[in-house]
């Protein structure tokens, strides 16, 4: 768990970007395609980690996989629920389950988009950017 960029520790108008997925491997390379589009991330491994890291990040944005150590996705959309200040968080799912049925599932629980991997990440990184644009997780919008 640590927040990546060039400015690591330092204040920043970039967006931050929660990545919460238990493969390294998944973590590490959205990490990296995230901060080549200039967002910060903050890599988080389980269900657990995700709320406490939230609470003390106050990412603007979450991906967060559904197959989870120590409490799944369901059960993280469900506890950023219960925290004011993190239920206004765009939450995008990116998972390997199959989307009948999940899909219903986790924009009911609170996402705004989901995604089965592998997914595309121009549309990815458009969903992100849209979101942002909307206002979701910054209050006003990405900053100038």
């Amino acid at each position: 768990m640590r927040t990546d960029g060039p400015n690591e520790g330092m204040p920043t108008n970039r967006a931050k970007i929660m990545v919460v997925d238990d493969d390294p491997d998944l973590r590490q390379a959205l990490s990296l395609r995230l901060r080549a589009n200039n967002f910060d991330t903050v890599n988080v491994c389980d269900g657990y980690s995700a709320i406490a890291m939230a609470q003390k990040e106050h990412p603007h944005l979450i991906i967060l996989d559904l197959g989870l150590p120590a409490g799944d996705g369901y059960a993280v959309l469900k506890n950023l629920q219960q925290y004011p200040a993190l239920s206004v968080i765009p939450v995008i799912v990116l998972t390997a389950r199959d989307p009948d049925g999940n899909e219903k599932r986790t924009l009911e629980s609170g996402a705004i988009a989901f995604f089965q991997k592998p997914a595309d990440n121009e549309e990815l990184l458009g969903v992100i950017r849209a979101s942002l644009q909307a206002g979701w997780g910054w209050g006003k919008g990405l900053p100038s």
